[in-house]
């Protein structure tokens, strides 16, 4: 089959597909520079503001790398970083996006993310994957701002219920940011912050107690430091008192209110209360009325220390406070002062009333004069026979000569007498130097009883006689057992031989 010729293409329809190709080479970059122009409109009209965030270090910072996040929601990114102009700190601007522009209010906070480890608790591990991000905490105020200083770390609890109180303490111990605060064993809150006080006294420890649990804090709360174990060794046995293991571990805080007939109102915000060292001291009754004595022993007071408690017949009355030896040049005596602070009505005892225009100190004295006077002293005596701890005691004992107080002299002195145990020291030393003669005693029987045994061994040598003469007797013995044995078979045969005698064998 033979090709066809193609019918011939007009010269007016050539022109017009030329033109048209033309036009689409043209209309095709304008159409992307509209396309451009028009994105770049949409993104200008659609971007976020501009803020600076003031640094005190870049480090775990980087520009258009680390992201700005608002509960897990990326509304911003880090776009330059800048040193400021007296090298002090760095400047960081940061890009947020538009929706998130009602979050930048005056006291919005900022903080870098980044794993931290707080007692026991270590937080931002998820920054070990992503890297280090800005965090946000928004602020109340309804001033919006675009210049910001970042903390140095996380802020305190934000948004979570509770109330804020301060602990008063001489010693921060074990005592960190993080540190669990526990209500009847159950976590309550934790500590948030610490700082010294201006006069470097003491420590400000700011916890917070989350609720239910701040509304059982009230004016008359007690806390304590909970960290370790608090073991105790009494008449009563071993006592072991912890909160929890972690307590144990890395320290705690434990809080609790006494039992009142009338339950109180929960405390303020703010409340500052004492930390205690223990739950003991925690408890123990405030000293209302202190007053400071001093006790001169002439003895040893090895195992009396500062603390130490100072006892009417097994009533806790007050402490040691002070324990000062000194030395008498014109007597050429040694003696240990001891000062205690006494505190009757801390347990509910109390002198007298005081008689209408007369002052409490008149009346104190004339009470303690008279105390004095039927023969109250004070001694030393074992507290722990493990331990070999002492405590003060006071009794009364009516053989003591009288003895006038010096009320010019403060403090005042009180009388003192020898130790029961000192005496008990004396008793038993004599009692061992006369187990020491008994001993030498018993020596010398033991010798005599070892001479009496050598000469018992003599006796029974192979040589002695005593041996040939016992094996004699014991040969004659058994001869006569022989013969009885032969007269006892002859009568159970013939038990009429006991009355008509033995019968004459026939021959």
């Amino acid at each position: 089959m033979s090709d066809l010729p193609l019918p011939p293409v007009p010269e007016a329809k050539i022109v017009r597909h030329r033109r048209l190709r033309l036009s689409l080479v043209w209309l095709l970059p304008l159409a992307a520079a509209a396309a451009g122009v028009w994105i770049a409109a949409n993104s200008i009209l659609g971007k976020g503001p501009e803020i600076t965030i003031v640094f005190s270090s870049a480090d775990g910072i980087e520009a258009n790398k680390t992201k700005v996040n608002y509960n897990g929601l990326n509304i911003g990114t880090v776009t330059s970083l800048r040193l400021a102009s007296d090298r002090s700190h760095v400047i960081a601007t940061a890009q947020i996006s538009l929706t998130a522009k009602s979050l930048l209010v005056a006291d919005t906070k900022f903080w870098v993310v980044k794993p931290r480890v707080s007692g026991l608790s270590i937080t931002g591990l998820g920054t070990l994957l992503s890297g280090n991000y800005i965090g946000v905490q928004i602020g109340q105020s309804s001033v919006a701002e675009r210049e910001f200083t970042a903390l140095e770390s996380p802020p305190l609890l934000g948004g979570v219920p509770g109330r804020y109180f301060t602990l008063k303490t001489t010693r921060l111990g074990s005592l960190s940011e993080g540190t669990q605060v526990f209500f009847r064993q159950l976590q309550a809150g934790e500590v948030v912050a610490y700082e010294l006080n201006p006069g470097g006294q003491f420590l400000m420890v700011r916890i917070f107690i989350r609720a239910p649990y701040d509304q059982f804090v009230t004016p008359d709360t007690r806390f304590w430091n909970a960290s370790g174990l608090d073991i105790s060794l009494t008449t009563a046995g071993l006592h072991i008192r912890t909160e929890s293991l972690l307590s144990v571990l890395a320290g705690g805080i434990a809080f609790e209110t006494p039992t009142a007939d009338t339950p109180m109102s929960p405390a303020t915000a703010g409340t500052t209360f004492t930390l205690f060292d223990n739950h003991t001291e925690a408890f123990d009754p405030p000293v209302q009325d202190p007053h400071l004595y001093q006790l001169v022993f002439q003895q040893s007071v090895r195992g009396l220390a500062v603390g130490a408690p100072v006892q009417v017949r097994g009533i806790t009355i007050g402490e040691v406070t002070e324990i000062n030896p000194q030395f008498d040049e014109t007597k050429a005596d040694f003696s240990v002062p001891v000062t205690v602070c006494v505190d009757p009505e801390r347990y509910g005892v109390k002198f007298i009333s005081v008689p209408a225009g007369e002052d409490s100190q008149v009346t104190h004295k004339k009470v303690m004069d008279a105390l004095v006077a039927r023969g109250m002293r004070a001694r030393l005596r074992s507290g722990n026979l493990l331990t070999g701890a002492l405590y003060v005691s006071v009794d009364f004992f009516t053989n003591e000569p009288v003895v006038a107080l010096d009320w010019s002299k403060q403090p005042v002195r009180l009388p003192t007498i020898s130790g029961s145990d000192e005496a008990l020291e004396d008793s038993v030393s004599q009692l061992l130097k006369g187990l020491g003669q008994t001993i030498v005693t018993a020596r010398g029987t033991l010798t005599n009883a070892d001479y009496l045994l050598g000469s018992a061994s003599k006796l029974i040598e192979p040589d002695a006689t005593l041996p040939v003469e016992l094996n004699n007797l014991l040969l004659q013995g058994g001869d006569a057992a022989r013969a009885v044995r032969v007269l006892a078979d002859y009568l159970e045969r013939h038990p009429e031989a006991l009355i008509r005698g033995k019968i004459k064998e026939a021959k």
